[in-house]
């Protein structure tokens, strides 16, 4: 999944005079934000959208008033970091080979038998 980052800029609140650009304000006014989209797409920045937005703003010494700015929204693709440094190399252990069965079966030891007494308790001579 690609990452992207987003940069907000002022619209342009005044249009720019400019070579072939006609005198009406709506033609200065797209040639400001023409200027600014291409400044940006030089950046590699996508232009998203543009937002109006409240803000919150003093006025006098005491009251507040909430004007809206013109926001235009730019984003673009985030470089991945570089891949991380392989995990440790871990140590395994390989159990032993099964051994074949041999023909014969062990022989298992068992233990010396006690002698027998007529009465427990008593020992026997």
């Amino acid at each position: 999944m690609s990452q992207v980052e987003y940069r907000v800029i002022p619209a342009p609140s005044r249009g720019l005079k400019g070579k072939g650009v006609g005198s009406s304000t709506e033609a200065r006014f797209a040639h400001a934000l023409e200027q600014a989209m291409n400044a940006m797409g030089r950046e590699g920045w996508d232009y998203v959208r543009a937002d109006a937005l409240p803000c919150e703003e003093r006025q006098g010494l005491t009251g507040r008033v909430t004007q809206f700015r013109h926001m235009l929204v730019f984003r673009r693709a985030v470089a991945t970091a570089a891949p991380q440094a392989p995990a440790p190399a871990v140590l395994r252990i390989e159990p032993p080979p099964p051994v074949a069965p041999s023909a014969a079966p062990p022989v298992l030891a068992t233990p010396p038998e006690k002698p027998a007494t007529a009465e427990p308790g008593i020992a026997a001579e």
